[in-house]
């Protein structure tokens, strides 16, 4: 598309968008197109079919940790109106892999989303809508009228009323309906698995694979077998139950673990959903909390502060080096440093989202995802920019971009420098030289040498799908997690629901094959006393 008709479209929006915030009440709703797809509902629903609801559209995509932030207020608005809103999530995709409906019901699966959601691939509602950010709400009245337009995170002190006032506007004229919400049958269920979305993994010693079982809300600790494809469970950490809860482990609660690392003795996980850091001492299987008290942050990370009662953004990977622990905070962009587990503040990033290279403080990151050490540098997957950014941990602490060139150029492309193109890379690993990516949208590992620049494909021929063998003939499903060791790469192939071994010797992939022991079995059988099945439409 060229300069004028980016120009246009952007006119056509700030156009819309006044007329829209200009005369508020009055302004019919736009309704939905027909030719789309819809997920949590048994077939399309339209505006006017809601007349009498309140009616709340909320613009996200998945890759987004904002978007993510909202899912939380959404789920508390609905259960306060159960019977008055109508929560519609529209996804308008940022990446291409985003624009799938089968990713996108993957998505609505790991994150719990119960309302309907509509594929809006074409930007067909966005654009009816003027919408121009991730994520945006619209409050439409139950006339169908819109009321308001709001960019950014949910506060519900404020849209609670708001929705509130609609509410007994339309009683008090004898337009509400408070009928039954029916979205038709819904009754497809998440397979009962052993793991359900594992972000990510961690090697730790006497040949163990520590696995962050994201959707299951816990840790399980894998005694691996010779040859390194077969383990049993030695551990369960974490009950299964979505809280903040410090303890033994069988009693222990983690929400949405990601990123883990290992130092003596101990693993610290990124526990995202609790915006908290953990840590797990493996003698014992005590869980504390060490940095977050369980409340989102509204933005960057302060100076000097008490770890314990600092409130974080979506923790997403940490990395330990002796005193200092590095935390990646894909919500506020920036990496944090923990100081012998008690003070926190900015270690890299201003807090703003942007591909910007220079001196730690003023540097800027994009939803970092992952860290990794080697030559003498911190590597961070910056997802949202698609790059491959490192931080020197001597001299003056540079940051730099290795592969990379801003938050809308993306794409799937080996070579070298400026030519290379990933899609949403969440996962790193460094071993001998090299860096290992999960280029998550692409459902591909790559390797990246960061002196030359240098990217090639490793694994995966970029369908998504379960295919063991060789590399790339392979086939991975948003793969977010690595650790290597001794030939190894552990991946944790998220959408599969698996553990992967690629031995990069014989260039050969297979999957982990998991059983238990006597120890962990009891925990196992009490798994469908702890899931809640979601329920979309097939």
């Amino acid at each position: 598309m060229d300069d004028a008709t980016n120009q246009e479209r952007a006119a056509a929006h700030d156009n819309v968008k006044w007329t829209m915030n200009r005369y508020k009440g009055t302004v019919n709703a736009p309704e939905f197109p027909t030719n789309l797809d819809w997920l949590n509902t048994a077939g399309p629903l339209t505006l006017r079919s809601l007349r009498g609801k309140v009616v709340l559209l909320d613009f996200w995509t998945f890759c987004c940790v904002n978007c993510h932030h909202n899912l939380a207020p959404l789920r508390s608005l609905r259960r306060q109106f159960s019977s008055e809103l109508a929560i519609i999530g529209v996804h308008s995709a940022k990446f291409t892999a985003e624009k799938l409906t089968a990713n996108i019901h993957q998505a609505v699966l790991r994150h719990g989303i119960q309302h309907p959601v509509i594929n809006d691939a074409g930007y067909e509602i966005w654009s009816d809508y003027a919408i121009r950010a991730w994520p945006t709400q619209v409050l439409i009245d139950p006339s169908g009228k819109i009321v308001l337009v709001e960019s950014g995170e949910i506060d519900n002190d404020v849209l609670a009323p708001r929705i509130r006032e609609l509410i007994l506007d339309a009683e008090s004229k004898g337009l509400l309906d408070r009928g039954p919400l029916e979205w038709g049958d819904r009754a497809v269920k998440q397979t009962a698995r052993t793991l359900r979305f594992p972000s990510k993994v961690l090697l730790i010693p006497d040949n163990r694979l520590m696995i962050a079982d994201a959707g299951h809300h816990r840790l399980l600790e894998i005694q691996l077998q010779p040859g390194g494809t077969e383990g049993t469970i030695s551990r369960i950490i974490g009950t299964g139950t979505a809280a903040l809860v410090d303890g033994p482990a069988a009693s222990a609660c983690f929400d949405d673990p990601h990123g883990m690392s290992y130092w003596r003795g101990k693993v610290y996980v990124a526990d995202t959903g609790n915006h908290a850091v953990r840590r797990v001492d493996l003698d014992t299987g005590q869980v504390s909390t060490i940095a977050g008290n369980g409340r989102k942050a509204a933005g960057r990370v302060p100076s000097g502060t008490i770890a314990s009662e600092t409130e974080l953004r979506s923790p997403w990977a940490v990395w330990a080096d002796g005193e200092s622990l590095l935390v990646a905070l894909a919500g506020s962009h920036q990496i944090a440093v923990i100081v012998g587990e008690e003070q926190i503040g900015p270690y890299a990033g201003s807090g703003e989202e942007a591909l910007v290279d220079g001196a730690r403080p003023a540097a800027r990151f994009n939803q970092p995802s992952d860290l990794a050490e080697g030559a003498d540098h911190l590597f961070v997957a910056d997802a949202e920019a698609s790059a491959i950014r490192a931080i020197s941990i001597v001299g003056d602490g540079e940051v730099t971009t290795v592969v990379g060139q801003g938050l809308f150029q993306f794409g799937d492309q080996d070579g070298v420098g400026s030519e290379v193109r990933l899609q949403h890379p969440t996962g790193i690993a460094f071993h001998e030289g090299l860096i290992y990516i999960a280029d998550s949208y692409n459902h591909k590992i790559k390797s990246l040498d960061p002196r030359t620049g240098r990217t090639e494909t490793l694994i995966g021929n970029g369908n998504a799908g379960l295919v063991d063998g060789p590399f790339r003939q392979a086939e991975l499903f948003q793969p977010e997690g690595l650790s290597i060791e001794s030939g190894l790469l552990y991946i944790a192939d998220t959408n599969n629901h698996s553990i992967r071994v690629a031995n990069l010797d014989l260039k050969i992939i297979s999957t982990l094959t998991i059983g238990s022991c006597a120890g962990a079995q009891d925990a196992l059988s009490s798994e469908k006393a702890l899931r809640k099945s979601i329920r979309v439409a097939s």
